[in-house]
């Protein structure tokens, strides 16, 4: 278990507190786990009070605040709080307007949550309860507890909080509660396991390449394991899980919540969202309102839930209303309908001439079909030494070379300077710059040579590698693509007599000694440069595609163009 925590058993006030410590309106209340908005009781208002296990942060504390929750009571990691817990908790947002419990449709928080809210009634507090089982997961399926409370629990949070800040008495803000809980419906899908603090190890294994679907978020397995999906597939699932339960219309207005379940990475949740929304759209569904982001999470687990709100008008008026919380979205959930704008024109790459063709485009496709056939090759060389991206970046250019192939310019200078223009466009990262930089200034050397000698190209190479150290600062030795480039342009320099095809091994060769040099160099320049003599043993992986594409252009040359 590796986790940025001190003791696993001070873990949950420990977190409490550096939550309440950046938020001035919270105050957590001594010798507990219970987070409370401390301008609450002074509003007059029905209080809002939820809770339960710790582990699903940043709810519940992280939505207490005005316009949603008056308090959350925490119990340790994915173990409801006492009774006496909660007890405290509705004595201490209770401004005498009564008090709402949310509660999720677990057993452990009924019992607490249910006894402390007869306890309070008894002390002539007017407590109602509502219980959230938006999980579908379990729909249809016979002999469980009930459908579990999830992630919808934090629309419901919202919603009654919304309906206590108009000045709803304590029935009204329940049946508000009450009216969204059952127009929810959520389901998960989990890509890995989490661990609980105490316990060390994770909760269940997943392979490589599987996926649990109608997990909990108390670590529990799901209701079924598949190999993993795109997104679109596994929205599709979610989804229709969520319209099957007939808790939403097929056909209607709804709010959705796209909620990461801890580990996943904000990357992700978005292309999920997108999914999600091209999926409703496509059905005739009118998303009012929809929210992306973390909101309720089974510790580090990777995974998402999406949650469907069946919505009116009434109910959208509560999810707009104002609402200031540690956690909670500032954006207002409102889809943007017009997504997309114009971009300016890019450059035209020069296209005049007669096309390429002949033992030039062998040459050419040979070269950039190596570069395509060595991603995997070079992606893993540079995620040893750098940020493995090289390979998907060269893959992308010559995929754009390639694309463009019956309108590439035959004579070399415009070949060159389009290729680089190409690269340029398609290539980002350090390559892509590199790369543009060192094939212009090539074709400025070429300048109007219908068919240059191999001293010629010796000088374009030459050219190519000036240009590269004056962009990007590097020199030779530095560790570097240059470490493979000098001793090549100084190989084909030597061969200048020579036959194109051997001068042009010579140079492959040469670039070859230079990359596998770079393997006891000092990293100097690029990424390379912050992993220090981490890298030593592994050469470097731009030397190393400098070979392999001299060493294809030479290849095309001696099999015959």
């Amino acid at each position: 278990m590796k986790k940025l925590i001190n003791n696993p058993r001070n873990a949950v006030i420990e977190s409490l507190a550096g939550m309440v410590r950046l938020n001035p309106r919270l105050r957590l209340l001594e010798g507990t786990r219970t987070v409370v908005d401390s301008a609450a009781v002074g509003r007059g208002t029905v209080a809002v009070l939820s809770g339960g296990g710790a582990g699903h942060e940043p709810a519940h504390a992280g939505f207490v605040g005005p316009g949603m929750l008056s308090g959350a009571v925490s119990g340790e990691v994915f173990t409801s709080p006492s009774v006496d817990d909660v007890l405290m908790g509705i004595r201490a947002v209770d401004a005498g307007a009564g008090v709402v419990l949310v509660v999720k449709n677990y057993t452990g928080d009924r019992l607490n949550f249910g006894l402390a809210a007869e306890l309070a009634r008894a002390d002539g507090i007017e407590a109602r309860m509502v219980v959230v089982a938006d999980d579908v997961a379990l729909t249809g399926v016979a002999e469980h507890a009930g459908d579990r409370g999830i992630a919808g629990t934090v629309l419901v949070h919202k919603i009654a909080g919304a309906a206590a800040a108009a000045g709803r008495d304590v029935d009204a803000v329940a049946a508000a509660a009450q009216r969204a809980a059952d127009a929810l419906a959520t389901m998960g899908v989990a890509l890995g396991s989490c661990i609980v603090p105490a316990a060390g190890t994770p909760s269940f294994e997943l392979g490589e390449d599987e996926v649990e679907w109608g997990l909990g978020i108390h670590g529990e397995q799901g209701v079924e394991r598949s190999v993993a999906a795109s997104s679109e597939a596994t929205v599709d699932r979610l989804l229709s899980a969520c319209l099957d339960a007939g808790r939403v219309p097929d056909a209607g207005r709804v709010a959705l919540l796209v909620n990461n379940l801890g580990g996943s990475s904000a990357m992700e949740v978005s292309i999920v969202a997108d999914s999600a929304l091209t999926w409703l759209r496509a059905r005739g569904i009118t998303v009012e309102r929809a929210w992306s982001g973390t909101f309720l999470t089974a510790m580090e687990m990777a995974g998402v839930s999406l949650t469907l709100l069946a919505v009116d008008d009434g109910l959208i008026q509560l999810l707009d209303a104002p609402v200031q919380t540690s956690a909670w979205p500032a954006l207002d959930g409102r889809i943007n309908a017009d997504p997309y704008v114009a971009a300016p024109a890019a450059d035209a790459p020069e296209l005049e001439g007669p096309p390429l063709s002949g033992p030039g485009g062998a040459v050419l496709d040979r070269t950039l079909t190596a570069l395509r056939d060595a991603e995997p090759e070079l992606t893993a060389m540079d995620q040893q030494v750098g940020d493995g991206d090289l390979g998907h970046s060269l893959d992308r250019g010559a995929r754009a070379v390639l694309e463009s192939a019956a309108d590439l310019p035959a004579r070399p200078d415009r070949l060159l300077r389009h290729m680089s223009a190409v690269a340029r466009r398609s290539i980002g990262g350090t390559s892509g710059p590199l790369y543009a930089v060192f094939l212009l200034k090539a074709s400025e050397e070429l300048a109007g040579l219908e068919t240059p000698t191999v001293g010629d190209w010796a000088r374009a190479l030459a050219a190519g590698q000036q240009g590269i150290q004056g962009l990007g600062g590097a020199q030779p030795g530095d560790r570097t693509m240059l470490d493979a480039l000098n001793p090549a342009a100084r190989a084909l320099a030597d061969a200048a007599g020579a036959p194109l095809a051997g001068a042009l091994r010579a140079a492959a060769d040469a670039a070859r000694a230079g990359a596998e040099a770079t393997a006891d160099m000092a990293p100097r320049r690029g990424r390379s440069s912050y992993a220090g003599d981490r890298v030593k043993g592994h050469p470097d992986p731009g030397a190393w595609a400098v070979y392999l594409w001299l060493d294809a252009a030479a290849g095309a040359l001696e099999a015959g163009g």
